[in-house]
């Protein structure tokens, strides 16, 4: 019994000495690793609506969807003009959920496309980051285009081999685009 209490007390004190060790490491990390995803969503957000001045990162209206999600509009302007409008969308693709950085300038047109995060297969489902795929959506809106495969009858080219990466871009570009048209002054007016 005496070795069971020694053995708990020396284990407790271990325990204690990793847990304060470890929010000694977060707490010095934590500003630094904030301050790295801030100039990664930035960068992401430049690649998608280049003109502008603001730091959009802080001027934003969050909008909620059908389904009680918010989905964050990052204004951005160039002196107190709005220039556009950036949003973060998700989708489900073959191999998972594909992440996706939207541009839009204040007409509701895409400004660029950029793929943050996709676990889609290489060489097939992958190449929805492929310029050649992307580009396809600059200028694209909600109302002059049919917002789905040619080979369903729409306007959007889709991947040799991929259907299912593709079709899930669409649809995730689809959505945005409508939750925008939808609350299109909400969101203008915050800039």
């Amino acid at each position: 019994m005496k070795e069971l209490f020694k053995l708990t007390i020396v284990l407790t004190i271990i325990c204690a000495l990793a847990a304060t060790a470890l929010a000694f490491v977060y707490t010095i990390t934590k500003e630094p690793i904030a301050y790295q995803q801030r100039l990664k969503k930035l960068k992401a957000i430049k690649a998608v609506q280049p003109d502008y001045d603001n730091e959009p990162d802080k001027q934003f209206v969050d909008i909620k969807t059908g389904e009680g999600d918010l989905t964050r509009f990052y204004i951005t302007t160039k002196g107190d003009t709005p220039t556009g409008t950036v949003f973060m969308v998700s989708a489900v693709g073959y191999g998972g959920t594909i992440d996706l950085m939207v541009g839009l300038n204040p007409e509701g047109s895409i400004t660029g496309v950029q793929v943050l995060r996709h676990t889609e297969t290489p060489g097939l489902g992958a190449k929805i980051t492929e310029e050649k795929f992307l580009k396809q959506f600059i200028a694209k809106n909600l109302p002059d285009t049919n917002w789905s495969l040619k080979k369903e009858g729409g306007d959007i080219d889709q991947i040799s081999g991929a259907t299912i990466s593709p079709q899930a871009v669409v649809k995730a570009l689809n959505g945005g685009l409508t939750l925008f048209t939808d609350n299109k002054d909400k969101i203008l007016e915050a800039g």
